[in-house]
């Protein structure tokens, strides 16, 4: 087993209010930026214990489908940051 870090992005799906991102939006463009759309998510980044990248990637997506996204409104990706101290590729899902 090696520690491995892996980050998980949660964000609402396509077509739901945003109104977090909204008033972000609004509060942007009253100080003067040229800000259009926001949209607010949320990223966790969490030390797993795991023999391989690919059983860091799918201990992440169950800990997304039991605890930290919300199939009715949210998608999400893992992505696994570092294996045993070195970089790896981005994996969207």
């Amino acid at each position: 087993m090696r520690t491995m870090k892996v980050r998980i992005e949660v964000r609402l799906k396509a077509g739901h209010f945003d109104p977090e991102g909204d008033v972000t939006s609004k509060s942007l463009r009253d100080l003067g930026f040229p800000a259009g759309e926001v949209k607010v998510g949320k990223v966790y980044t969490v030390d797993v214990n795991a023999g391989s990248r690919e059983a860091a990637e799918k201990l992440a997506q169950e800990m997304c489908r039991k605890l930290l996204a919300n199939p009715t409104k949210d998608d999400f990706s893992v992505e696994v940051l570092t294996v045993e101290g070195r970089a790896t590729q981005k994996d969207k899902r």
